[in-house]
């Protein structure tokens, strides 16, 4: 069983998309709802996102760069606060936390597209070379 769980997680921190797809089809089953059940897999697949973008890049440079991230996602947030004050004059939390990880789920898909493109180019060249 434990076998099972922890091949089910490599699978959605390597192939996010599996997991969205996986959290859309469960969502929309659910709700009925198209909409509402993208933005519950966005919400869900953001995660998975930021894990595999720090794993691909111990896959392609052989280093944690963990704090990096961390440390991206802090400023994100300060920046989206620092903006939502600036323009409406009073801070809802929760309205800026839903913008923040939807950011976060473009910033981090587009970076996980990036580095998989490196990462092809790499191992292609290294079995060329």
């Amino acid at each position: 069983m434990t076998e099972i769980l922890s091949v089910a997680a490599g699978l959605l921190v390597t192939i996010p998309l599996a997991g969205y797809l996986i959290m859309f089809i469960f969502s929309k089953q659910l709700t009925g709802n198209h909409r509402k059940s993208v933005y519950l897999a966005i919400d869900f697949s953001t995660l998975l996102f930021i894990f595999s973008v720090h794993f691909l890049i111990i896959m392609i440079w052989g280093k944690s760069f963990l704090w990096l991230i961390m440390l991206i996602l802090i400023f994100l947030a300060v920046i989206f606060v620092l903006i939502h004050w600036k323009l409406r004059q009073e801070i809802n939390f929760g309205r800026v936390f839903k913008g923040y990880w939807r950011f976060n789920f473009l910033l981090f898909f587009f970076v996980y597209l990036v580095l998989i493109i490196v990462g092809l180019y790499q191992r292609i060249s290294w079995l060329v070379a």
